[in-house]
C-alpha cells in the first residue's frame, strides 16, 4: 500500500512520504521496547528488590521519553502529509480529467470521480494522519516484544509466535469476506450520489409534474439499494470481525497457559511469570488496535485502488513540446474512421474545409455531424485516418496550439456559476476589461447586463440557470469572439428560440464568423442557404456535397431536407370554428 501511494502522490511526495514512514517505525520500535522493559522492571518489584528495580526505572523513563518525543514527530509528519495530501490528489486527478478523452466521461464514471475527490481524498488523507501509525505499531511493537521473550523465556515465545500465523489468516479472511461486498457499497454510493444532484438539478421538472411531493423513484431506489448493501456489507463481514477478534483473545490464552505450565515445572519464578504474562498482555493490544482498524484501512486501500485506476487510464497523447506552427485556417478530414463503444458512427469520411470559408453540416440524427466537430476539436483519437488542422495533424499539436485554433460553441452551453464578465473572460484570462466590453457588445450581451440590476457583475448560477437558453447562447458567443481563434466549430442553437433571442444571436454569430473559418451543424434555413459549402452526412458517410443551389439542382437527399424544412417554416396556428 506505501509503494501504490507514494506512486499515486508522485515523486515530489516520496520524500516526505518516507520520513513520515521512518518516524512511525522509530515509534513502533520504541514502544515495544517500553513493554520490554516492562519485565526488568516488574521482575525485582514484585520480590520487593526496589533498588534492583530503580536503574531499569530509570532506563524506562528515557526510553518512555524517547517513545514520546517520535509520537510528536511522526504524529506532525502525518498530518502534514495528510494536508498535502488533499492537495496533490485534487491536483493530480485533476490534470489528470483535463487531458482523458471525453468519450471517457460516461455519467457513472462521472459519478465515481464525484465520489472519489470527496469521501475518496479524505479516506486516503487518514492513511499518513491517523492510520499509518497504529497499523504499523500493531505490527512492529508485537515483533518487538516476542523479540525479547525470545531472550527472557523462548518457550513462551514459542507460545505466542505459534498464534502469529493463525491471527493472520483470520485478518485476511476476514478482509476477504469484507472486500467481497466493497464494490457493491461503492457502486450503490455512485448512483445514490448522481440521483442526488439529478434530484436537486432537476426540481423544476419534478414539481412541474407534482414528484416531490411522493418522492422521486429513482433516488428513493437509490438510497434504498445503499442500506442493503451496507446490511449485506455487515452480515457478511460480521463472523470476521468476530473471529479476528476472538483470534487475539486466543493468543493470549494460549501464552498465558503455556505461561502456568512452565511455572508449574518450577523453572520460572512468580516474580518473572508475572512480567511475562504482562509483557504478553501488551502484545496482544496493538493486534486488537489492528482488527479495529481493519474497515477504515480497507476503504483507504479502495479509494487509492480507484485512484490509482484512474491516473493509469491512458490520456490523449501528445508532444512533449510545442514545435513551431503557422496555420491558415484549413480543416481537413482524411479517411476517418470512429464509432463510441462497438457502434461505428463515421466510416472513411474525408472533407476539406478550405480556410475563410463556411461548411455547413447537414443531415439526420446520428448521421456524425456532431463527432465531425468533436474530432476537429480532438475530444477523441481516431480509430483510423487523420484530422488536420491548419495542414497540421492535430495529435501533433499540443493541446495549447490546438486550442488556440478554435473557437466552440455547442448547443448545450454551460456557464459558470460566476459574474457575466467572468463567463466571458474564460474564453481569454489574459482579455482587458474593454477586450471584454467589446466582444458582449457584439454578441449583444450588453442588452442583457442592462436589464440586470447588477449589470455584468450579476451572478448567472449554477449553469448560467438564472438565465434564458439564448441569454446564455449569447455569452457563449461572447466567449467565442474574446478569444479570436482563425477556426470556429458551431453547433446552432436558434430553432427552439424566441424572434428577440434568434435575432439577437444571428447578430452575434455574424461577428463571429467574420474572417474565420465556420464549420456549423446547421439547422437554421438562413445558415444552410449562405454556406460556401454544404455537407450532407448520412450513416457517417458523405452523400452529397456543393453549393444550396446545385443540390437542389440534383434533387437528392438535401433538396428533400430543404422542402421538409420549408415546408415546415411555414406552418402557422390559426384559429378555427368548433
Amino acid at each position: 500500500m506505501i509503494r501504490q501511494l507514494a506512486r499515486v502522490l508522485g515523486a515530489p511526495y516520496a520524500g516526505p512520504l518516507r520520513r513520515h514512514l521512518a518516524g512511525v517505525l522509530a515509534y513502533a520500535v520504541l514502544q515495544g521496547l517500553v513493554f520490554v522493559l516492562l519485565v526488568p522492571v516488574l521482575r525485582p518489584l514484585l520480590r520487593g528488590d526496589t533498588d534492583g528495580a530503580q536503574p531499569w526505572l530509570g532506563v524506562l523513563a528515557v526510553v518512555v521519553l524517547a517513545t514520546a518525543v517520535a509520537y510528536w514527530v511522526q504524529a506532525q509528519l502525518g498530518y502534514r502529509l495528510g494536508m498535502a495530501l488533499s492537495r496533490a490528489l485534487h491536483h493530480r486527478i485533476g490534470d489528470h480529467l483535463a487531458a482523458l478523452p471525453l468519450g471517457w466521461f460516461t455519467p457513472a464514471r462521472v459519478g465515481r470521480v464525484a465520489r472519489m475527490s470527496s469521501t475518496g481524498v479524505v479516506d486516503v488523507m487518514g492513511v499518513p494522519a491517523h492510520l499509518l501509525q497504529p497499523v504499523v505499531t500493531a505490527y512492529v511493537s508485537p515483533a518487538v516484544v516476542v523479540l525479547a521473550m525470545l531472550f527472557v523465556d523462548w518457550r513462551l515465545a514459542v507460545a505466542a509466535l505459534i498464534t502469529v500465523p493463525l491471527i493472520v489468516l483470520v485478518f485476511r479472511w476476514s478482509a476477504r469476506l469484507l472486500a467481497a461486498t466493497d464494490v457493491v457499497v461503492d457502486t450503490a454510493g455512485v448512483e445514490a450520489s448522481n440521483r442526488i444532484v439529478e434530484f436537486a438539478q432537476q426540481q423544476a421538472v419534478l414539481r412541474a409534474y407534482g414528484r416531490t411531493g411522493e418522492g422521486f423513484a429513482q433516488l428513493d431506489a437509490a438510497l434504498t439499494e445503499v442500506d442493503r448493501a451496507n446490511r449485506r456489507q455487515l452480515l457478511k463481514g460480521g463472523p470476521g470481525l468476530v473471529a479476528s477478534a476472538l483470534m487475539v483473545q486466543l493468543s493470549v490464552t494460549v501464552v498465558i497457559v503455556a505461561g502456568v505450565a512452565v511455572a508449574v515445572g518450577t523453572t520460572v519464578d512468580a516474580a518473572s511469570l508475572v512480567a511475562l504474562l504482562v509483557l504478553t498482555v501488551r502484545f496482544a493490544e496493538p493486534l486488537v488496535a489492528a482488527a479495529d482498524l481493519g474497515a477504515a484501512l480497507r476503504m483507504a486501500r479502495n479509494s487509492l485502488d480507484r485512484m490509482d485506476e484512474l491516473l493509469r487510464t491512458p490520456v490523449l497523447p501528445e508532444p512533449s513540446a510545442a514545435s513551431s506552427f503557422s496555420s491558415d485556417g484549413s480543416i481537413e478530414l482524411d479517411g476517418v474512421t470512429f464509432g463510441y463503444d462497438d457502434r461505428r458512427v463515421l466510416d472513411g469520411l474525408s472533407l476539406t474545409v478550405p480556410a475563410h470559408s463556411m461548411t455547413a453540416l447537414v443531415g439526420p440524427s446520428g448521421s456524425g455531424k456532431t463527432t465531425v466537430v468533436r474530432l476537429v476539436a480532438r475530444f477523441f483519437d481516431t480509430l483510423e485516418g487523420t484530422v488536420r488542422v491548419g495542414g497540421r495533424d492535430v495529435r501533433d499539436l499540443t493541446t495549447e496550439q490546438l486550442m488556440a485554433q478554435i473557437s466552440v460553441v455547442f448547443q448545450d452551453v454551460y456557464l459558470f456559476d460566476a459574474s457575466i464578465t467572468d463567463n466571458i473572460r474564460a474564453g481569454r484570462a489574459e482579455a482587458t476589461d474593454d477586450e471584454v466590453l467589446e466582444a458582449a457588445r457584439l454578441a449583444r450581451v450588453d442588452e442583457i447586463a442592462t436589464r440586470l440590476p447588477d449589470g455584468y457583475d450579476t451572478m448567472v448560477g449554477e449553469g448560467g440557470a438564472r438565465l434564458s437558453g439564448g441569454e446564455r447562447q449569447r455569452i457563449s458567443i461572447a466567449r467565442a469572439i474574446l478569444k479570436n481563434a482563425p477556426i470556429v466549430l458551431l453547433d446552432e442553437a436558434t430553432a427552439a428560440l424566441d424572434p428577440d433571442n434568434e435575432a439577437a444571436i444571428g447578430s452575434a454569430l455574424a461577428a463571429l464568423t467574420a474572417d474565420r473559418t465556420l464549420l456549423v451543424i446547421a439547422h437554421r434555413l438562413q445558415t444552410v442557404r449562405s454556406a460556401d459549402q454544404i455537407v450532407v452526412l448520412d450513416n457517417g458517410r458523405i452523400a452529397e456535397t456543393g453549393t444550396h443551389d446545385q443540390l437542389l439542382a440534383a434533387g437528392g437527399r438535401y433538396a428533400a431536407f430543404w422542402s421538409e424544412r420549408t415546408r415546415a417554416s411555414g406552418w402557422r396556428l390559426v384559429s378555427g370554428a368548433v
